[in-house]
This record gives C-alpha cells, structure tokens and sequence, in this order.
C-alpha cells in the first residue's frame, strides 16, 4: 500500500519566507477551510503571488493531498495571530487548508474522503515534530476576532479519538444549555479559563466578546453555537487544561 508522502501531489506556492526554519521550531499545526467553492478557485489564490497566501498542505474535495510549501519553510497561513505566550503563528506552525465552501458559501460538513486524509497526514507531521496535541488547532483559535474556520462541523470530537488534539471531560446536560450566564463574577472566570487554555482575550466590546464565545463553541460545543455564555460553556471551560 502506498504511503501518504507517495500518494501526495506537489503544487508549490511562491508566498513563503525563503529563510528555512530548524525542524525544532514546528511546534503548532494550524487547521483551516478554504472558503471557497471550488478546489480550482482556492488553488488559484494559494499560488497566486499577489494573494500574499498559502499554506503547506492542501485537501481537495476528493480528499487528495497537494503539498505547497515544504514543511521547512514559513507558509503564510496563520497572518495575525496568538495562542498562549506565542505571537505570529506562521513561524513556529504548519499549515493545513481543507477544501470546504466556508459560512460564506453554504458552509457544509467535511467528506470522509478528506477526514481519512486528515488524519494520516497529521499523524504523520505529529510524528515528524512531535507536536503536542494541546497545539493542535484551528485558526479561529489562534484569531477567534478574525476568523471562523474550520467552523462546527469540523470533527474535533472525532479527531481527538484518533488521538489528534485534545477535547473537553465535560459531561453533557443539555438543561445547562439554556441557563444563561449573568454573573460578572462568573463571566471573568470563564474568559480567565480560556486565556489559561491559550486564548487570546483581547476583545474590546460586546460584539468582540460574542465571537470569542463562538469560536469557543464552535470547537467545543458545536451543536449549539450561540455566542451567548450559558452553563454548559461554561462548565466546558473548566475542565480543559
């Protein structure tokens, strides 16, 4: 049976620092969707010089692998970015971008197909640079202001039975779903325990806040994505570590 690396396709892109990194300094793998209709369409943009954009490893829609930047090089990926004490993502992650419509353009669930892909390609690079599963993440949780990728139907849950990532110890009652958090006290807490998680907490007004609960969801709760802080989000916050 052929291996992942032989079954992939190279397509490079131009946008990368030329610069190599030492394979020490990967330490963040970085899960995006494309948002965009087609695979044609995305590729387009990821190797167009003048988008400033790429990635390392690209998923179609089929679940067919294209490496676009060598895992040795700074893809731009991540753009403005942080988790924890870390600042400017690109540098210390790798990049990978699924092929999937986005909110923008009925957003739908990822193929089975580019799940299977997924999986082995991360176990691979997990492998490759031993990469903690706590730094395994989405963009919308290294830019949750920013970003919404690779959104709720990503299958976090799923992957982190294949050992891939990590996943809350919360045990689930639905009632706490609709109680609705209105304690200050209790609202400090729960941000307090996404910032020790890695979460940047920077949000500046009610809008920014209601994202950042979102993004939360979205990972962590995903078959309600409310942006309102009730019991259950809550809860759900405190058993990561």
């Amino acid at each position: 049976m052929p291996n992942i690396v032989e079954k992939m396709t190279i397509n490079y892109s131009p946008n990368f620092d030329l610069k190599r990194r030492k394979k020490s300094k990967i330490k963040y793998l970085i899960f995006h969707y494309t948002g965009m209709r087609r695979d044609k369409f995305a590729i387009e943009r990821l190797t167009d010089i003048n988008s400033k954009v790429s990635c390392h490893y690209y998923i179609d829609q089929k679940g067919r692998i294209i490496q676009m930047v060598p895992d040795l090089y700074v893809a731009w990926h991540a753009g403005k970015s942080f988790w924890k004490n870390d600042k400017k993502l690109n540098k210390s992650s790798i990049g990978i971008e699924i092929s999937n419509p986005g909110h923008d353009y009925k957003y739908k669930k990822f193929s089975k197909k580019q799940i299977e892909s997924l999986i082995k390609l991360s176990k691979k690079l997990i492998k490759d640079y031993s990469i903690k599963n706590k730094n395994i993440l989405g963009h919308s949780d290294v830019a949750p202001l920013r970003k919404k990728d690779p959104g709720e139907y990503f299958p976090w849950h799923f992957l982190y039975k294949k050992n891939i990532g990590v996943w809350h110890k919360y045990k689930k009652n639905k009632e706490d779903q609709f109680k609705i958090i209105k304690s200050k006290i209790l609202e400090k807490n729960f941000f307090s325990n996404l910032k020790k998680f890695g979460y940047s907490i920077l949000f500046e007004n009610y809008s920014e806040k209601k994202k950042l609960i979102k993004v939360f969801q979205m990972r962590f709760r995903p078959e309600r994505v409310s942006g309102i802080l009730d019991l259950e989000t809550f809860n759900i916050s405190k058993t990561l570590k």
